[in-house]
């Protein structure tokens, strides 16, 4: 799920998407998809739908009539029980998504979040102790935020 939430990112201050034209389609293809063009659009509208929940500023009700063309069936795997997921072939990919965002949003509420940056778009899974984690990687935003804060405090303190 997180792999999806984060096909949004910024680079060099405009936001870019992962999921467009055939790198779209690759990164379907990669992630256990047929890497098809309604795919890839099911996958877009999904992520776009879950980022909003998240960010609360929709409903997750929004994301009903995705979820009610899922259906979740149990097989037998090599003598173990695994599940299936059974919903067209479009949607397969996003439904695994949802069913995965489902059960982090149920297990950890609150650990699924944006990065505190507020330039950036990405997401993060907070896996910490004390569910204090703020970036979505140190080195990329953490580090950076805490750059400028620390020359605005120094510059501050020059004046």
């Amino acid at each position: 799920m997180i792999d999806l939430l984060n096909t949004t990112s910024v680079v060099d201050g405009r936001r870019t998407d992962e999921l467009t034209d055939d790198a779209g389609q690759a990164w379907a293809r990669a992630h256990g998809g047929a890497g098809l063009t309604e795919e890839v659009a099911t996958l877009r509208r999904v992520r776009d739908a879950v980022q909003e929940v998240i960010h609360g500023a929709a409903d997750p009700q929004d994301v009903a009539a995705d979820v009610e063309k899922v259906a979740v069936h149990p097989v037998w795997r090599e003598g173990s029980l695994g599940w299936e997921v059974q919903a067209p072939a479009e949607q397969v990919l996003a439904s695994r998504a949802l069913l995965a965002w489902a059960v982090v949003h149920e297990r950890s509420p609150g650990r699924l979040r944006p990065c505190a940056n507020p330039e950036c778009c990405r997401f993060l899974l907070d896996r910490s102790n004390a569910n204090t984690a703020r970036w979505c990687s140190m080195a990329l935003c953490g580090n950076r935020v805490k750059a400028r804060r620390h020359y605005r405090r120094t510059r501050a303190d020059e004046q």
